[in-house]
Formats: C-alpha cells, structure tokens, sequence
C-alpha cells in the first residue's frame, strides 16, 4: 500500500510536466487574428465558400467559441487578454489610451518616448505590457533561435502580437504607403518589409480598385443602394478596410517565411498576423452589407493562399493555424434599433464636467475633478492634500453623485472596486477614484466628436480555429485568457 502510494504521488507531480509536453509547437506556428470575425457570419456563409482558407480550416480543424470575461470596447484589450493569457486587472491594457494626471490628456496605452517609429510618426512599444506575451513564452523554452514575427494593419494590434520578444514587427502606414515598425525591436524593419517597400509592391497592391466579384444580386445581404450602384472603392483609399491590406499582410508573411527560412529547421518559429473583415460601411460585425459578404469571400480565398503555401513549403505536419477573432463592432448599433432596442451614449466630458459643478457647491469655487475617461473619473488629489480634505469622503460623495446619472447602473470609490465585477476590467495603474458601470445599451464617448465604446452585448464572443496535425482537440466554449494555454507554453 504505502508503495502504491508512493507511485501515486510520484504520478501526481508529473501532470504538470505532462501536460506541458502534451503539445509541442510544430516548426512553424501560424497565429491569425481577424478583426471582426463573426460566428454567426462563418455559419451563414459556409455553404458558399469555395475551397479554400476558411473552409478547409473549419472542414479539417477544431471549430470553438472564445469568450471574454472582462468589459470589451472594441480595441486591443481582446488582443491583449489572448496574447498574455491574462485579464485586463494583470496585462494592464484595458483601453488603447489612457488619462494622464500630469497633463490631464489621453495617450496611447503603448506610447513609448524611448523609441522612435520607423516609417511612421507614432513612438510605440509593448514595454506598458508587464505580463510576459505569447512570443515571450516562446523565446524563454526555445531560446534565441525561435524566429519570431508579428504582422499586422493596425500598429497596436501588430505590436501585441509580436510583444516583447519577436525578432520583428511591421505594420501597414496608410498615409505613406509603406509598412513600418517601432525602434523597439533592435533590428529595426524586417528585410523582407524593406524590400516588399522598395520594389514597389507595396504601391502595385493598395491601387488595385474593390470592386464586386460577382453580380451584386448573387450577394446574400446587399442594401438597396448596393442593388442599384454596387460598391466600389478606388485603390489607395480605404486601404486598412479592404481586402487590400489582407492582401498586402498575406504576401508579405509568405515573403518573409522564405527570407527568413522560417520553419525550416527543428526550433519552433512563428508568424502572427492581424487580418480583417471590416468594411468602410460596416457598423456591426455581422454580415448586413454585399460589402461586408465579399470581405468574408476574399479572406477564404486569401488564407487559402497562405495555407496552401506554407504546407507545400513545409509539409502539413510542420505547420499549424490558430485563427480567432476580435470583437470590433459586435452586434452593431443597427441591429439593436432594428430589434427595437435603443442604444444611448453616455458623454464622459459632461459627466466630468457637472460632477467638479457639484463638488465646487459643497468646497468651494476650484477645479475638483481633473477628467474622466473610460469608465473613470479622476479627482484633483493635489487640490485635495492642499486644502486638507479626505480624500475618501470626496470619492463617496461623487460615487453617489455620478450614480444618479442616466445610464449609469452603479459608481464606487477606488477603495470599493474590488466587491465590483468591474474589477477584472480596470488596471490599478490607469483607474480613477470613482469607477462606474454602465446599464446595457448604453456606449461611452468621451465628447461630442469621438466614440470610446463599440460593443454593447454584454457576452462577448468569437469564433476560434485550430488546423494541426498534432492538437486535434479544442474545448467548445473557452476564455480568451486560456488561449495562451493551448501552446503547451
């Protein structure tokens, strides 16, 4: 008995050894982003998809759900909850900007004034990330030979994909028509990009027209203005909502697997890549334009592409495809009102506003409340050591002040957080001293001009996808946070 024992407690300690090498990352690891990807669109359009990217995925691989078990605005927050593995409370991303007491301005989550931007204006980097990343994971087991690149549209999605560790990150710059990256990764702009920019491919793709593949008519959801004049888009405009950058990251990331021989030798590389279904008229992320429909058309035929050439390259054995998608609109506005649902914004600006009006008629005539942004409001604390008041009792007495606002569902002082569910949501680095939770169909903006808030269905969710000869199982409902976890890392 005692010997049985033994042997059990020994099997005991091995489970976790086990379970980590019950996943080996393949040669090369292909992750896929999309944003926008819709369920509900997958299913409808399935029927109709040639073979293909999307197709061959869904037919062969594992089909799940992914759930966010935090607030999701629309931004990189769902980017950073998947690459880390962690909640917003943990990675610190919980909107892509963030209130500065100094200046009493927002900035960028990832502005970094160390760095400077290669072909682009914007100095950022992943240093506000504190939680090691995907790519950080891999570096630390697979050391300085893992080959690891980020590609991407957007430069905050490209730039949390790659996190601290990849060899390098490249984005698409509209205005320049160039891809660029950050000085954050020592080696600067991958060569394949420098090229792709100098041959001019680059310029040869994004002055391709959008037009129609097809008889407008044969489309399953066109508007009435699309039944009469079709869709069309001149090259060069639009260029980051249209299956031009789709485009423009797939051949590149098929560049730099040759240039760089990723997948060619016995250390795991990875390409993660940031894709698209959003169109220039879309306001939901499920499909209610022809529009929107031939997006979703182009993206199969375009990861065809890229699957089938990596397998050819490399044998199907040698690589995997995770592919998930990020909730930008979600149900959209439209679809609300058409179910009879109103959907009301909630102007952060004016709340701020009458909030410091209510704290001058109980202390007197000065600036009490510094901004407010998020789902936060930020007090003069210098204001308030000064005239020697409690901080405590100010934060109270705006908790129940900003509580009587319409849309408002409940605001607590800082100190009370923790008993909110808000709490997975809000970093301690960014939060103000009263946080409010807003009642459903209601949207933030930070004034008249600019929206913060696009996603109002209170579960969150998206399609995920896994094409591996080696990981042949996913669950059918996961949190993103469990993402990182399928990487055995």
């Amino acid at each position: 008995m005692r010997t049985l024992k033994l042997y059990l407690s020994f099997l005991i300690a091995l489970l976790p050894l086990l379970s980590l090498r019950a996943y080996q990352l393949p040669r090369l690891t292909v992750v896929v982003v999309v944003d926008g990807l819709e369920q509900s669109n997958i299913q409808r359009l399935r029927p109709y998809w040639a073979p293909g990217g999307l197709r061959t995925i869904a037919e062969r691989g594992a089909e799940g759900t992914c759930r966010y078990n935090h607030l999701v605005y629309g931004g990189d927050e769902t980017t950073a909850t998947l690459m880390t593995g962690a909640l917003p409370a943990e990675h610190g991303y919980t909107m892509s900007e963030y209130f500065s007491r100094t200046d009493r301005r927002t900035h960028a989550l990832l502005e970094d004034k160390h760095v400077k931007g290669i072909g682009s204006a914007l100095s950022l980097s992943p240093r506000a990330v504190g939680t090691p990343m995907l790519t950080d994971l891999v570096r630390m087991r697979y050391g300085e030979h893992a080959q690891l690149y980020a590609i991407g549209i957007r430069p905050e999605t490209t730039i949390l994909l790659a996190g601290h560790a990849a060899n390098g990150c490249c984005w698409i710059e509209a205005d320049k028509r160039c891809w660029a990256t950050t000085s954050f990764y020592p080696k600067g702009l991958p060569s394949a990009a420098d090229e792709y920019n100098t041959s001019g491919r680059f310029q040869e793709i994004v002055s391709q027209d959008w037009r129609p593949t097809m008889p407008i008519d044969l489309y399953g959801a066109p508007t009435p203005q699309e039944l009469k004049k079709g869709f069309s888009y001149a090259g060069g405009t639009s260029i980051k909502l249209s299956p031009r950058a789709n485009q423009l990251v797939i051949d590149l990331a098929l560049r730099m697997q040759e240039s760089q021989r990723l997948g060619e030798d016995q250390v795991p590389d990875m390409l993660l890549l940031q894709l698209t279904t959003i169109t220039p008229a879309a306001t939901s992320d499920r499909i209610q334009t022809a529009e929107q429909e031939d997006m979703y058309l182009r993206l199969n035929e375009q990861l065809g592409l890229l699957l089938t050439t990596l397998q050819q390259r490399l044998g199907s054995s040698n690589v995997d495809f995770l592919l998930v998608g990020r909730p930008v609109y979600g149900i959209g506005e439209s679809a609300m009102q058409q179910a009879g649902l109103q959907v009301q914004q909630f102007d952060c600006d004016r709340m701020a506003a009458l909030t410091n009006t209510y704290l001058m008629a109980l202390y007197g005539s000065e600036r009490w409340v510094d901004g407010a942004y998020g789902q936060s409001l930020y007090l003069n604390r210098s204001l308030i050591s000064q005239k020697r008041l409690s901080l405590q009792e100010i934060q109270r007495r705006a908790a129940d002040f900003i509580s009587e606002f319409e849309g408002v569902h409940a605001a607590f002082p800082q100190s009370e957080l923790l008993y909110s569910d808000l709490r997975r949501s809000l970093s301690k680095r960014h939060q103000g001293d009263v946080v409010f939770e807003m009642e459903r169909q209601w949207l933030i903006k930070e004034d008249s001009r600019r929206q913060l808030d696009h996603v109002v269905e209170t579960d969150p969710k998206s399609p995920i996808f896994i094409l591996s000869d080696h990981h042949q199982r996913l669950p059918e409902t996961m949190q993103a946070e469990e993402f990182v976890g399928l990487f055995g890392l």
